[in-house]
């Protein structure tokens, strides 16, 4: 498998955010149609305000959610080393640091734009990952930051939502003309199922795309998979309490906390020596060997807003 250069994903991710446009762009032309001019204006005025309110308040609810406690240099120096380092190497402004106290191991970045960012790390991270295995998840972090990820991931997640606002206003609002209000209601609903396929595949290239944001910031792609492989194991170890309270919000963490047990399998498989890591060479033997993906896993992976552990760590053998 080649390397995806970036420009390739930024057109994966920037193609899908223009399909997502464009099925609503058909919605609202539907809606005139059925409605007559003018009645339909009040859909694009939602999508802005929605994604509006979601930019704004975004941050305020991940910190909430997760609990996040915002650290300064003399509380963890070592982090504002690390963050500060890559993020110069990055070209970001250092983003504000915090960690959170939960016991599963993983990191995410949010913020409204780059000189907003913030990036947050777990104290179980903290108790199991190496200093170069920790700043290949900063690196990760970071790229999500460099990317404007957080403003698309805004963008594209209010959409969905808009289309099954809509669903329900047709379908159960009352219309005058019950035949166009279903046609629209089942266009909608349609349209919102593969709105959130789209969601989720945006989801999945990010993913990818800082990944290799971290190599790129210099950290050796072997320490990013070793990473991944300890913050799986970690999340097997994790009571299933510890779990539940961080599934909503798994879809910022590096890794899908809840593939942990079938991801742990997988991986395991590259742990030739059994040491816990993986080493630049046993990564390298997926350069090598032919990775096969069953079909079930597969189409699990379109529902997941992580791309399978399998294909990821395939990815990175390619920076070897």
């Amino acid at each position: 498998m080649s390397k995806l250069g970036p420009w390739r994903l930024r057109f994966r991710m920037w193609g899908a955010m223009v399909l997502l446009f464009a099925l609503i762009y058909i919605i609202i032309l539907l809606i005139g149609d059925f409605t007559g001019f003018g009645h339909y204006s009040i859909y694009p005025i939602i999508v802005i305000a929605m994604i509006v309110v979601q930019y704004l308040i975004g941050p305020k609810i991940v910190e909430w959610s997760m609990h996040v406690k915002y650290v300064s240099e003399e509380e963890a120096p070592d982090l504002h080393r690390i963050v500060g380092e890559l993020a110069q190497i990055a070209g970001i402004p250092k983003p504000k640091i915090g960690v959170s106290e939960m016991a599963v191991p993983n990191a995410f970045a949010f913020g409204r734009y780059k000189g907003d960012g913030r990036v947050c790390v777990t104290r179980g991270l903290l108790n199991i990952l190496y200093e170069n295995e920790v700043r290949a998840v900063v690196g990760h972090e970071l790229a999500h930051i460099k990317h404007n990820d957080m403003i698309v991931t805004t963008i594209v997640s209010a959409i969905p939502s808009i289309f099954y606002w809509i669903y329900i206003s047709f379908m159960f609002g009352g219309s005058d003309n019950n035949n166009n209000g279903f046609i629209i209601g089942i266009v909608a609903l349609i349209a919102y199922f593969i709105g959130q396929l789209i969601v989720l595949f945006v989801s999945r290239v990010r993913e990818y795309y800082a990944d290799q944001g971290s190599i790129e910031f210099g950290n050796p792609p072997e320490a990013l998979a070793s990473a991944l492989y300890k913050l799986v194991y970690g999340a097997t170890n994790c009571s299933k309490q510890d779990i539940n309270k961080v599934k909503g919000t798994s879809a910022f963490f590096l890794n899908n906390v809840k593939d942990a047990g079938f991801d742990i399998d997988e991986l395991s498989q590259l742990d030739t020596d059994n040491d816990g890591l993986i080493s630049a060479s046993e990564l390298a033997q997926l350069k090598y060997r032919q990775i096969n993906v069953k079909k079930s896993d597969k189409f699990a992976e379109l529902f997941s807003t992580h791309p399978n552990m399998l294909k990821r760590m395939e990815r990175l053998a390619q920076f070897v």
